[in-house]
């Protein structure tokens, strides 16, 4: 039996209080102590006294900034999360803030309902409209700063809606280039993007180099009254740069899905309390992707979608056993493992070595015997992290 610790409410049927179905082999537990793995959603989880039965952390969802990613690699822990799982619902609500607030919609709907106890509501309504004159979508330049899971969906979803669509990302992969539609025109600098737009919707992880990417001097190459969405991460935006530009009306309207105070109290702003990612069908898509990678890592050693190893994926096990270990990137190693392993009359069959960074992880089928002496070696090699000694599937 597998224990999982559940810490957050994932779905309705995978809650924090109370027993959780996760299938044949596995149990939830609140007991931290013995858990193989955790299930985590926006907990924080930096200061928790991780036990050394802890194999997993599974994040139902893609951002780790609650996690201590580079900790746990060291205690040979694989931390998973679920890239693209939720984009959809990122997608659709970011444009829908776009298309209602390039219409004055939000402003609309208030001046009702401050009106509703007018009688003479309809009337007059047809007077205020006029206040709320907006602009169509369709033949707008659109800047969108980041191509992944999230962005690629909306920058091909406002080439449908007739927009003129610009991209940037100078870390695009292939898998995220095929995508994206043809008709969205790369541009190679973050000034140019800036530069054609009438709105700019940023879709970018926050790292050392993209916090604040969004500041007074890329603000100022905006067209006057641009539209400015952040749905990535709150601090991808200068607040202060951004109050100015509001202030000033470079920016008409800044949404965001971050309820900070600052933003809270800027004009023109619309905040939504992080909800990006809040449906039902997105919840479910990103629990079942971190528990499928959660079970295939604890029963067959299979890596897809960590955030400190590599993928790696030999398939189903056809020998006596697979081994795996998960060790620092750094020479010799390989040659170390592998004659442990051959010391010890077991034949090794298949292997995978692959790298992510510092940190690296090599898996074995073998036929023959591996016993705690020999994993034991294995331990004691420098830089070695865990050893996991897998059953075959004969």
């Amino acid at each position: 039996m597998r224990y999982v610790r559940v810490l957050d409410n994932i779905t309705k049927d995978i809650t924090k209080d109370a027993p959780c179905d996760l299938g044949e082999g596995y149990e939830s537990t609140f007991d931290l102590s013995v858990a193989d793995a955790i299930v985590v959603r926006a907990s924080d989880i930096h200061d928790l006294d991780f036990p050394d039965s802890l194999r997993v952390v599974a994040r139902s969802g893609s951002g780790v900034n609650n996690i201590p990613c580079e900790e746990l690699a060291k205690r040979g822990v694989v931390v998973f999360n679920a890239p693209g799982a939720n984009s959809n619902a990122v997608k659709e609500l970011v444009l829908g803030m776009m298309l209602a607030n390039s219409r004055n919609t939000q402003a609309g709907m208030d001046w009702c309902r401050e009106h509703a106890g007018d009688p003479n509501v309809v009337k007059d309504a047809e007077k205020a409209k006029k206040a709320f004159v907006g602009r169509e979508l369709i033949g707008r330049k659109v800047g969108v700063v980041g191509l992944g899971n999230i962005g690629s969906k909306v920058a091909s979803s406002l080439v449908e809606l007739g927009a003129k669509v610009f991209g940037y990302d100078p870390y695009l992969s292939v898998e995220h280039a095929l995508k994206v539609s043809t008709k969205v025109r790369m541009v190679s600098s973050l000034e140019d993007l800036f530069r054609e737009s009438d709105y700019v919707t940023v879709h970018v992880p926050s790292k050392e180099d993209t916090i604040h990417m969004v500041n007074e001097e890329m603000l100022g190459k905006l067209n006057h009254g641009a539209m400015l969405l952040n749905y990535s991460r709150a601090d991808i935006v200068d607040e202060d740069a951004v109050a100015h530009a509001l202030e000033t009306g470079q920016l008409s309207r800044f949404c965001t899905d971050f309820a900070t105070p600052k933003t809270l109290k800027m004009r023109n702003t619309l905040v939504t309390p992080h909800m990006g990612a809040c449906t039902n069908e997105a919840e479910r898509n990103c629990a079942h992707m971190a528990i499928t990678e959660m079970k295939e890592y604890l029963e067959l050693g299979i890596i897809h979608n960590s955030v400190n190893y590599p993928d790696c994926d030999l398939g189903p096990c056809h020998f006596d056993g697979r081994i795996a270990c998960l060790h620092d990137n750094k020479p010799n190693m390989l040659s170390r493992i592998t004659g442990i392993v051959g010391d010890a009359n077991a034949n090794i069959q298949r292997l995978a070595n692959e790298q992510a960074g510092e940190n690296a992880y090599t898996v074995m089928d073998y036929t023959g015997v591996i016993d705690n002496a020999t994993r034991e070696k294995l331990m004691a090699i420098d830089g070695m992290h865990r050893v996991r000694n897998l059953v075959g599937g004969r």
